[in-house]
């Protein structure tokens, strides 16, 4: 009974695709369908319903190929780089062995005068000092005539570092060697500070500490 029923539904399903005109049980000259008719009807005229995406893909993609262009310079890839090759380029751009000896304007490298670069989240301090470490100026974002939070600002570090540089130029400095210490907010601005006042920064080097172990524990949580 199960089967029938099966059987049944099967060909009511497939009869619009096939074209017949007769259901289960209906027929004229007194011919009857049988489960076993239906299977054998439905296997002989079947299509695979999957058989036409398959071939749509297809053409979609020998559609896609056709139109592309004949050399995608996006998907081939970039061209391995030689690191070291680069760095060799430069010329003098790294320190070597010989960068104390390298003169600059008639003047060793190694005695240039320095200009120390001081910066924290609250204050910019700059001393210019000669190859021997002796202070010879001194300026603050303070003594610029910035008060409270603004002493902490990259204007601040930018104006300190225009009048540094331009009381350097009237005491004969030329070239300097800036050594940055610390992280905020005119780090940048500092460096640029000192070019826009007129000095030749030769070398800049990052002296900022860096805490690789034992670091200091954090602060006990405030209580409410």
């Amino acid at each position: 009974m199960l089967r029938s029923i099966v059987a049944r539904t099967v060909w009511n399903s497939r009869a619009p695709c096939l074209g017949a005109s007769r259901r289960w049980g209906e027929g004229g000259g007194g011919a009857q369908w049988t489960p076993a008719a239906a299977r054998a009807a439905a296997a002989a005229t079947a299509r695979p319903l999957h058989g036409a995406a398959l071939l749509r893909k297809a053409e979609d993609r020998k559609e896609m190929l056709a139109s592309m262009p004949a050399r995608d310079e996006g998907t081939e890839g970039e061209a391995a780089v030689d690191v070291d090759a680069n760095l060799r380029g430069f010329g003098g751009m790294f320190p070597d062995e010989n960068t104390p000896d390298l003169l600059i304007d008639g003047v060793r490298f190694a005695d240039l005068p320095i200009l120390h670069v001081k910066i924290s989240k609250n204050n910019t301090v700059m001393s210019l000092t000669n190859a021997k470490g002796d202070v010879q100026m001194y300026r603050t974002c303070g003594i610029e005539g910035f008060k409270n939070t603004r002493k902490g600002t990259n204007i601040a570090a930018q104006a300190t570092a225009i009048s540094l540089a331009t009381r350097a130029l009237d005491r004969g400095v030329k070239n300097v060697r800036v050594k940055v210490r610390g992280l905020g907010p005119g780090r940048m601005s500092a460096v640029k500070g000192v070019t826009m006042g007129g000095l030749n920064v030769v070398s800049i080097t990052d002296c900022t500490p860096i805490i690789w172990n034992n670091s200091p524990r954090p602060r006990k949580a405030k209580k409410l």
